[in-house]
């Protein structure tokens, strides 16, 4: 549940910021009639999250159609596509952050005088899915390592404690730096990366298609014990294992190793 909330509340919140965006440069530029640009950004979010939902009945749909290995390989999968769009998501947002504004306002501009009210939607419409769809390949990751109505209950909670958050920015509460919030989540989002990552790496061990070289490498379960009570919160969101083969070892050491590489670049850039 957890995890969910945490995922759904970074990434909801992300969204609301853009629509935000896009609504105050609407109300600053928008001379198309009144409210008819307002209008097609809100059928623009309405359309995002429509694609979105798709896409989860999308991968429903194919799992449905799936058995024995195939289904094991498409999980599997899913859950590295998971890791690397949110390693993907947090790399890019520390390069780009910064100019998020600006961009997303050059583009409504341009498609506003290209195409008026339907450009205007298309931008939010891509805007939207784009963090609604990698909600749900997040939560399909998520779904995979237990059960589906604590996940249902976090996701519900996370949108809520976004919108919340979002109208505490809007309202410019001094007490709420929003910007310390999206740095410490995004690196709390790249250890629940790094969880899915091994999960996904236990999961090929289990099925023979990455050898598990030395296992195990090292038992700290009299420490902390990865099966139960804390130690098993501590293993859902860090990817903590008590007794980890050495090849999950040496995936999560280059995935940390890749991650401080690529952070200090885009600080430096």
């Amino acid at each position: 549940m957890g995890n969910a909330f945490f995922v759904v509340w970074r990434e909801s919140l992300e969204a609301f910021l853009v629509v935000g965006i896009l609504y105050a440069w609407l109300q600053a530029n928008d001379d198309s009639g009144y409210g008819r640009g307002r209008r097609a950004l809100f059928a623009g979010v309405a359309a995002g999250v429509a694609l979105a939902a798709a896409l989860g009945w999308a991968l429903v749909g194919v799992q449905d159609e799936l058995a024995g290995e195939a289904l094991d390989a498409f999980q599997t999968g899913m859950l590295l596509v998971a890791a690397a769009l949110i390693t993907q998501m947090v790399l890019w947002m520390r390069k780009h952050g910064r100019q998020m504004r600006a961009r997303l306002h050059a583009e409504l501009a341009s498609a506003s005088e290209r195409s008026g009210a339907l450009g205007v939607a298309v931008v939010a419409a891509l805007a939207v899915a784009r963090e609604g769809a990698e909600t749900v390949i997040f939560l399909y990751g998520l779904a995979q390592e237990g059960s589906l109505q604590p996940l249902f209950a976090g996701a519900a909670a996370g949108f809520v404690a976004a919108a919340l958050t979002a109208w505490l920015a809007a309202r410019g509460l001094k007490l709420l730096n929003l910007g310390l919030f999206l740095r410490i989540s995004s690196l709390l989002l790249l250890v629940l990366a790094s969880a899915l990552l091994v999960a996904a790496a236990d999961r090929m061990i289990g099925a023979g298609w990455l050898p598990a070289l030395v296992d195990p490498l090292w038992d700290s379960s009299a420490l902390l014990d990865d099966a139960a009570g804390a130690g098993k919160l501590v293993a859902d969101f860090s990817g903590y294992r008590a007794r980890p083969a050495l090849s999950v070892v040496i995936a999560y050491a280059a995935y940390w190793a890749g991650v401080a590489l690529v952070w200090r670049r885009a600080a430096r850039g």
